[in-house]
């Protein structure tokens, strides 16, 4: 789902052409950037769909942002916990990706990476919502924000915690 919201934000704000080659939503280019199936795409969307995360709209689905953001505050962090492991190379995520660094003043704590063979940052290991995240996320600036939102979500304490779902609320709300 935030795929689609990534796509539709570019759409809106002009860096992508919608009547492009190629339909940008269809599952072959969903498949490309996101590293998944078609099959597991599809089942996704299926099950966004009935679980009210998602909504058909001429003929595609699109993202249910304010019912996506709900589950993003209350629920994501209990299905999808995270436990930091061992120090490794990756790509930063939480407050530590490079669109977020700087909005929090820590004390000094570890980064959370997401391990990848091609990161460029050092930190205690998380594992990302699915394996293929770190190479969607470098593939899409968007995408990778909200994805490091929640992982400050998943991560962080209260207040971080907090702070992080302020920011994505602010980015799930249409311009």
């Amino acid at each position: 789902m935030l795929k689609l919201v990534s796509l539709e934000d570019q759409i809106q704000h002009g860096q992508i052409d919608e009547p492009m080659i190629s339909d940008p939503f269809a599952l072959r280019n969903l498949e490309s950037e996101l590293g998944i199936s078609k099959t597991e795409i599809g089942a996704s969307i299926r099950r966004s769909i009935a679980s009210n995360l998602a909504i058909k709209s001429n003929d595609r689905a699109k993202a249910n942002r304010r019912n996506l953001t709900e589950f993003v505050q209350h629920g994501l962090k209990y299905v999808f916990p995270a436990k930091p492991g061992a120090p490794q190379r990756g790509v930063a995520t939480g407050f530590a990706a490079p669109m977020l660094e700087g909005k929090l003043v820590s004390s000094g704590a570890d980064i959370y990476v997401w391990p990848h063979p091609e990161g460029s940052r050092r930190g205690l290991s998380i594992a990302p919502l699915f394996k293929s995240v770190p190479d969607a996320a470098l593939k899409d600036a968007r995408l990778y924000e909200l994805l490091a939102l929640i992982d400050a979500i998943r991560t962080g304490n209260q207040r971080e915690a907090n702070l992080a779902q302020r920011s994505f609320e602010e980015r799930m709300a249409y311009a």
